[in-house]
């Protein structure tokens, strides 16, 4: 999920992770199909209509969930007063906390919830893949919406999402969404990467049918239901860590127009709630999104590091007035940073963490790069398979 250029200023995600993650080892090809596994329907549909009997402005909304008692509630809740929005499908991804139970105990106030189970992850799929797209078969609504646990839907979100979708005739909506940022860490690092996906990529370039950039941000998709299986769903993307990526690719491939925009007042995410959940999610996913080669993790080393300003500081020990010069262009740079992040949307006072904001970028960025030339990144207590772009599965 990724913000436009400065020019017109975005709202993060993270990609996330969240942003235009620009994916480009996904073929033009349909991939040969995984098939996934069988999962258990905890309880019936509120009701066994097909979906050419529905309205086609409804939507059925697929929520993975691994471990996610701290945020399900919240996130149902706000989906369940979204009046377009039919049925709620929770696909519980062997959640080892209470995350079932709590979803058990909002169906009896809210009918159109069902919660799904997961029967493990299958070969050649990455767990939150194989769980929207068994959601994804139960659906019985013209469009579907993938989102995120840690998402909020905001009033009028999902009637919203149908109007951009009959204004441009697309059949892919997805927001960026309004980070939520409460540690310093988070204030620190995920304006820093947002900042930097800025300087890359616009949204008017996904949104142009003549440009072949496309992106989505998986804690808000919502595509049509007959662009989603004309295209294989999450099975011609089931081993892809950028999946919302991928997807919107393989549309606008395929001819299907997608839509990409700012998720300012349209749904909310707090991504990470500690330092180690953001440093792996970061770590899964931050190499692909910067371009995935070893070449632009140094172009991006080069490009946020300031330096210079260090040079001249650390010369400063022979040289005093080395200190001061060094100091100055810090200084700079750090306003320059500032009004970088005003422009995206943060609050100009997260520039205090401009120092270790660089830090851990920069620490993250290369933990990631070594995580995929390794074939391996944790997520969620999963080991995840990747490789890098380009190199045999």
């Amino acid at each position: 999920m990724i913000p436009r250029k400065a020019a017109r200023p975005p709202q993060a995600s993270i990609f996330g992770p969240i942003l235009i993650e620009c994916y480009t080892s996904l073929s033009a090809g349909d991939r040969k199909p995984v098939l996934a596994p069988d999962f258990t329907v905890t309880n019936e549909p509120p009701n066994s209509s097909t979906p050419s009997a529905r309205p086609s402005a409804s939507i059925s909304a697929i929520v993975p969930a691994r471990n996610e008692e701290a945020v399900i509630a919240a996130c149902v809740e706000s989906l369940a007063r979204q009046p377009e929005i039919r049925e709620i499908l929770v696909v519980n991804d062997q959640s080892a906390d209470k995350t079932a139970d709590i979803v058990r105990s909002l169906m009896a106030k809210i009918p159109q919830l069902r919660l799904l189970e997961t029967n493990g992850v299958p070969s050649g799929w990455i767990g939150k893949n194989n769980a929207v797209f068994l959601g994804a078969k139960e659906a019985k609504s013209a469009w579907l919406l993938f989102t995120d646990a840690d998402a909020e839907l905001q009033p009028g979100a999902a009637a919203r999402s149908l109007e951009i979708a009959q204004e441009t005739t697309a059949a892919l909506i997805s927001f960026s969404p309004e980070q939520i940022t409460e540690s310093w860490y988070e204030k620190a690092l995920i304006p820093f990467v947002y900042s930097r996906l800025a300087k890359h990529f616009s949204y008017d370039d996904v949104n142009n049918p003549a440009s072949p950039a496309a992106a989505a941000n998986g804690q808000f998709l919502m595509i049509q239901r007959d662009a989603y299986q004309s295209i294989g769903g999450h099975a011609s993307v089931a081993a892809e860590v950028l999946e919302d990526v991928a997807l919107a690719k393989r549309a606008k491939v395929a001819g299907f127009r997608p839509w990409f925009g700012s998720g300012q007042g349209i749904v909310r995410v707090r991504m990470y709630r500690s330092f180690g959940a953001m440093w792996q999610g970061w770590k899964k996913n931050l190499f692909l999104l910067v371009g995935g080669t070893p070449r632009a993790v140094f172009r991006e080393l080069e490009s946020t590091i300031p330096w210079i300003p260090l040079a001249l500081i650390f010369l400063g020990i022979k040289i005093p007035v080395a200190t001061l010069l060094g100091v100055c262009l810090l200084l700079m740079r750090q306003l320059t940073y500032g009004l970088e992040i005003a422009r995206n949307q943060y609050p100009f006072k997260f520039i205090i963490y401009y120092v270790p904001a660089v830090a851990l970028y920069a620490g993250v960025l290369w933990a990631s790069y070594r995580g995929h030339a390794k074939g391996m990144v944790e997520w969620k207590g999963r080991e995840v398979p990747v490789t890098l772009p380009g190199a045999p599965r």
